[in-house]
């Protein structure tokens, strides 16, 4: 008998070559876990074909007839099959080896596309396969039907899954014999009955319901694991002191914190004065103050003593914050120095494009504990880099960082520093329990006063008129007094979408291939057509990307903030931290190619200073999912229910990441926006059982699959969402 283990080749020698060639299909396991996409009863419709449609249907034959061919060689086949109340003509021009199968009374699967001759619908040479041999003795009701796998039609697949649970023994389950009998949940080796040859469709959502379950307890048993190993770990409490750093920042802030941020505040305070590493996600809209609340923390992890570590995902981020940061501390970031305060302390940039003599300073001020705060890019986790005695490491846009760069920031204390990591993008609770269910999570909703209101308008690109118009309003704001960005998904003609940048075009039916992508605006011809276009001579634009020189970017961003430049023509570089409070309107080139949630953190960088924010949307899709998309962004400024409409147009396996790598550990099953009381269950069970059984010692079925199912790059991508 076969185990999941088993390689096919034996079982199903044939078909095992396509199967490995187009699906990655190699052992029994494999292909058990190649699930039907739906499933078809033995009753057809014929009479609702059309043609240039793909059937397959099930259907018996009413009529079989040879004929010499008129103008050529040979013999064809004319066949009628009917559903019992419409036929339809199938013919094949070549009848050798159709003609003993398709005789009148035997019933078949026909698969092809239906095409017209005359006045009559037909299908012409279809794939089929005669009932008798298909249900090999064992009819059932439902017809499973899987994606296509190279030249096999998919009723061979549908045999090929049968003669493999034909020969299968019991599957060993990974779910707890308490666990499924508390939850109702049939087993293992039932579920895959049940989902490949059903005789019912309420065998299938019985069997749907037990797999839906498997995959929530088997992501949550994983979470369980992380957050205890977490819990268990020891550290030094940084509780501050009342007349520090912090009592000094809180001092001098120009504007109240809203209730949200003194709420955080006071969690996140309590947390890093225990013994335990804090380890919280703080989430909040774009502009609800993140910064404030990050560096609070900061600031009482200096005042105990120690070190702070902000980690930035790009250059332009780092920068921005380190600015930030100085500006808003302004002589207590001066600590030692000439002018400083008393209080003071230092705030070091450390990038991989600083000059050598730039990084041996910053590396010092850091090893020797002069820096009390450091903000940096991937260069902070490289080995060389110490620190004195680092307290809190916060991690900005969590979701572009994995776990080995979090554990690489950890090792760099003395004892295990306190984490503390952000992310604009708004995540809705389902997705906190399952992707970032090993982490504590707060939220801020509220916006500081002075955030102005942004509108938002979609503006049809091949419109007459519609783009002077767009460029005469940019003109209109910069002569204001104001500032503008143009977006672009590109840097060049020639090169690929900037990273992060562009979604995926709409795909065709299952397995066809995406429709052939526009071309894409890039920076550099954008920044050339502006240079002609009427309503912005004499301002100044200038161009900003990620292949520019740190240098480059810092002196034009700094040209920007200072209001020397009027038009910045960006990639997405900007989208998360850069703040120029006098920049009003952006315009996002082929906005349809960007997600939602992108678009919003987007717009985000306007509207920060007071002045009311314009974003512009400029598409040249005439498609309907998109156009969709960008109505939504237009029409709301909530992130929270734009993050949940961008979730929900994308695989469960995008969400986890397992898509981006070709897994097939990515989610089948379990829709995450859809199955919260699902996901809640597997929650409370899967953590009982790890605080019980922290090792998985009694549960080595369960171990195996947590193992399996979740890498350490794929645990990873759980914490990216």
């Amino acid at each position: 008998m076969a185990s999941e283990s088993s390689p096919l080749r034996p079982i199903i020698a044939q078909a095992a070559a396509e199967f490995a060639k187009h699906r990655d299909i190699h052992t029994v396991g494999d292909l058990l876990a190649f699930w039907p996409r739906r499933y078809r009863t033995r009753e057809s419709d014929l009479g609702a074909v059309t043609p240039g449609e793909f059937l397959v249907g099930v259907a018996e034959v009413k009529s079989a007839r040879t004929r010499p061919m008129q103008r050529r060689k040979g013999t064809m086949l004319e066949v009628v099959i009917t559903d019992g109340r419409n036929d339809l003509d199938v013919t094949f021009f070549k009848a050798w080896g159709h003609e003993k199968a398709l005789v009148p009374g035997a019933r078949g699967i026909f698969a092809g596309t239906v095409g017209r001759y005359g006045s009559r619908n037909q299908l012409t040479h279809p794939g089929y396969s005669m009932l008798d041999e298909f249900d090999a003795g064992e009819r059932k009701n439902l017809i499973p039907f899987y994606l296509r796998v190279g030249k096999l039609h998919t009723w061979t697949v549908t045999e090929s899954v049968r003669r493999v649970l034909d020969v299968l023994d019991d599957v060993p389950d990974a779910l707890p014999e308490p666990v499924r009998s508390r939850r109702g949940l049939i087993g293992r080796t039932e579920a895959l009955r049940g989902i490949h040859t059903p005789d019912t469709l309420e065998e299938v959502e019985e069997a749907r319901r037990r797999l839906r379950y498997e995959e929530a307890f088997v992501l949550q048993t994983t979470l369980a694991q992380r957050r205890r190993a977490s819990a268990g770990q020891a550290t030094r409490p940084r509780a501050g002191r009342p007349d520090g750093l912090l009592a000094a920042f809180d001092e001098r802030l120009p504007f109240t914190l809203t209730q949200g941020q003194r709420e955080v505040g006071e969690t996140v305070a309590a947390e890093l004065g225990r013994d335990v590493p804090m380890h919280r996600l703080l989430q909040g809209e774009v502009g609800s103050g993140k910064t404030v609340v990050a560096l609070r923390a900061m600031l009482q992890a200096v005042d105990s003593g120690g070190q702070a570590a902000l980690l930035a995902p790009t250059e332009v981020l780092a920068g921005q914050h380190h600015r930030t940061i100085t500006g808003m501390l302004g002589d207590l970031a001066m600590g030692g120095m000439l002018g400083g305060s008393e209080h003071g302390t230092r705030v070091v940039l450390l990038t991989g494009s600083m000059s050598t003599a730039e990084r041996r300073k910053a590396l010092l001020d850091v090893v020797s504990g002069e820096a009390g705060i450091v903000v940096g890019t991937h260069a902070l986790l490289q080995e060389h880099v110490d620190f004195l005695d680092l307290a809190l490491v916060v991690v900005d846009e969590q979701h572009r960082f994995g776990v080995e760069q979090r554990d690489a920031m950890r090792g760099k204390g003395a004892t295990p520093p306190h984490v503390l990591v952000m992310t604009a993008t708004p995540i809705p609770r389902t997705v906190a329990m399952t992707v970032f269910g090993d982490l504590e999570t707060s939220t801020l909703r509220e916006l500081p006063a002075g955030r102005a209101p942004i509108t938002t308008h979609v503006v049809p690109e091949d419109k007459p008129g519609w783009m002077e118009r767009t460029w005469a309003r940019v003109a209109e704001e910069v002569r204001a007094g104001r500032q503008a960005y143009v977006v672009c998904p590109r840097i060049g003609e020639e090169d690929a979408p900037d990273e992060g940048a562009v979604i995926a075009e709409p795909a065709g039916p299952d397995d066809e291939a995406p429709s052939p992508p526009r071309p894409l605006k890039s920076v550099t011809a954008v920044h050339a057509a502006l240079a002609d276009e009427p309503a912005l001579q004499g301002l100044a634009v200038e161009v900003l990307h990620g292949r520019m020189s740190a240098e480059d970017k810092d002196a034009v961003m700094g040209r920007f903030q200072r209001g020397d430049t009027d038009v910045l023509v960006s990639t997405t570089v900007i989208e998360v931290g850069v703040d120029v409070p006098n920049a009003s309107v952006m315009v996002v080139m082929d906005a349809d190619r960007f997600g939602v949630s992108q678009l919003h953190q987007l717009r985000g960088r306007i509207g920060r200073g007071g002045h009311p924010g314009l974003c512009l949307l400029v598409t040249g899709t005439d498609a309907e999912p998109a156009l969709t998309r960008l109505a939504a962004v237009a029409g709301t400024t909530d992130g929270f229910e734009l993050a949940r409409l961008d979730l929900s147009q994308r695989r469960e396996g995008d969400i986890l990441g397992a898509a981006q790598h070709g897994r097939r550990t990515q989610l089948e099953f379990l829709h995450i926006l859809e199955h919260e009381d699902v996901i809640a269950a597997a929650r409370e069970d899967a953590f009982a059982l790890v605080e019980a059984d922290p090792e998985l010692t009694d549960h080595p079925l369960l171990a195996a699959a947590v193992r399996a199912r979740v890498d350490a790059e794929q645990a990873a991508y759980l914490e990216r969402g």
